[in-house]
């Protein structure tokens, strides 16, 4: 077997926390190491314990998530920890705050258990994970208000099938659907994102649409 994926759940809602935790650890390959209310005893925790990942909510008192993902997993930290972050969708700019600052992803506090558990999976394995569902809405709500004024395509090391593929992320495009516009396999499309990621020096694929987005890439 392998090890489980070690968890550690931050939610100042005790309720929410404690489902969090109930339903992750029934999994036989995840262990919750501890729960906390605000965003400072996630650190210290998490520093502590050393988890896998962190169960990330965005508004709490003492030291809010956005401020937390960062001392945990943003630039310049030596260890990083993956974040998961969870919100709702009023808290739309919070949650992209959250992903400049290093957090591995998103999901709302509405998603069904079988999304959470997902979405777990999917951060610890390395990848990156943002809800389809608002991933336009999250990121292009707020793409005229990060987009530097300079730079532009031209300027990027990346070939023209590398900048469409980077472009369809983006959008919130996932391998599927960008191997179906492109008419070529899942497979193909991995392998450009696994480059595109390297060229740019990215760590994945929310710092891709975050990027392409600053360089206004997409509109």
């Amino acid at each position: 077997m392998t090890t489980p994926v070690r968890v550690l759940v931050c939610d100042d809602q005790a309720l929410i926390r404690t489902g969090f935790a109930t339903i992750i650890g029934a999994q036989p390959d995840m262990e919750v190491v501890g729960e906390c209310g605000d965003g400072r005893a996630a650190v210290d925790l998490a520093r502590r314990l050393n988890p896998d990942m962190v169960v990330m909510d965005v508004r709490m008192p003492v030291l809010d998530g956005i401020e937390a993902t960062r001392l945990l997993a943003g630039a310049g930290v030596a260890d990083p920890v993956k974040v998961l972050v969870v919100t709702t969708f009023n808290l739309d700019e919070y949650v992209y705050e959250a992903l400049r600052a290093g957090a591995s992803g998103f999901l709302l506090k509405d998603a069904p258990p079988a999304q959470l558990l997902h979405g777990i999976r999917t951060v610890a394995a390395g990848a990156a994970l943002l809800a389809p569902e608002v991933t336009r809405r999250l990121v292009g709500r707020y793409a005229a208000r990060i987009r530097p004024a300079e730079g532009a395509a031209d300027d990027l090391p990346l070939t023209p099938r590398e900048l469409e593929v980077l472009r369809l992320i983006a959008e919130g495009l996932s391998n599927g659907e960008i191997a179906a516009t492109l008419v070529i396999s899942q497979e193909t499309v991995k392998t450009y994102v696994s480059r595109i990621l390297t060229k740019l020096d990215l760590r994945d694929r929310v710092q891709a649409v975050v990027y392409a987005h600053r360089r206004g890439l997409v509109t």
